[in-house]
């Protein structure tokens, strides 16, 4: 396994940038996010094998940045899901392609795996996938399903394996969780509309909870944090004086309990969720698109006990 350090989500699209259109940020724009990084992180977490995962992991290795990286998949739907919440058809697939789905979601292992290799140095662990049994999720997987990834990828590689996923689902997911080499939750009270004076306790339930069904696992969050912007979709708490106060008493605890943190994220996003500007997707970093630090980074206890 690996030592317990300081983490951080990393995804590097700038304003007219996003992976939905393959407009990437360019090698100058990522090494600048990355030193940003360096200051007061030891690592990061990548979330699919597109080219940005490829170029991140270069530009690490060519400027031999102290960084050790987390990667992972975004699988294709499995499951045909009718229900889920992003609507405009979002979620269904057919028999066909769920078949295609299935045989892409190897391709896809399989170029984890070639990075996990060509990056060996660098590389930390690796997950199978991100929430993909949550109900709402428009790329649904059946456990079984994900069982056979998970040996799949351990019969090809040394390094410890994981999927990220929230408590309540890896409630239900014990058999996966057996599988796997440590268990990733992804707590957010704010989705959850939990007031900010309840969501650090709320988060620890989370953490306990899990914890409790697999003892003898290492339980790591891979996603936690605050939006500082909403629209009502979420409880009028976004701010970065709770996204502060939230981060504050998170860090507190699980340093304490030297428990792995990977924050969610290091940059807002301008190109997630919707068209509004206040979407919640698009603030959940501790720094503004445009890399000005948020009220949490701007203070120095903060960077020394991240």
């Amino acid at each position: 396994m690996f030592e317990i350090k300081r983490g951080i989500c990393y995804s590097g699209y700038r304003k007219y940038q996003s992976p939905k259109l393959d407009k990437f940020p360019s090698d100058k724009e990522v090494l600048q996010d990355l030193k940003i990084l360096c200051t007061f992180t030891d690592y990061i977490r990548l979330f699919d094998t597109s080219y940005h995962c490829d170029q991140v992991l270069r530009i690490i290795e060519e400027n031999n940045l102290p960084l050790k990286v987390m990667i992972g998949v975004e699988p294709q739907g499995e499951i045909d899901n009718p229900n889920c919440h992003f609507g405009s058809g979002i979620g269904r697939h057919s028999k066909n392609s769920i078949n295609e789905h299935k045989k892409t979601n190897y391709k896809l292992l399989d170029k984890m795996l070639n990075y996990s290799k060509k990056y060996s140095n660098i590389v930390l662990a690796l997950s199978i996938g991100n929430e993909n049994t949550s109900d709402w999720h428009p790329n649904l997987i059946s456990e079984e399903s994900l069982i056979a990834h998970a040996k799949y990828v351990k019969s090809k590689t040394k390094k410890p394996i994981t999927f990220c996923e929230g408590p309540y689902y890896w409630l239900r997911n014990t058999k996966l969780g057996n599988v796997v080499d440590f268990i990733s939750i992804q707590s957010y009270p704010q989705w959850r509309k939990v007031p900010i004076k309840e969501a650090f306790i709320e988060t620890v339930r989370d953490y306990e909870s899990v914890k409790k069904k697999f003892k003898d696992k290492m339980v790591i969050f891979t996603e936690f944090g605050w939006t500082t912007n909403t629209t009502n979709i979420m409880l009028d708490e976004a701010s970065e004086e709770n996204q502060n106060y939230y981060l504050n008493q998170i860090y507190s605890w699980s340093n304490s309990k030297k428990i792995q943190m990977f924050l969610f994220e290091a940059f807002d996003e301008s190109w997630k969720g919707s068209l509004n500007k206040n979407e919640p997707e698009k603030h959940w970093g501790i720094y503004k698109e445009n890399r000005k630090p948020k009220l949490w980074m701007r203070g120095s206890n903060n960077l020394k006990n991240f």
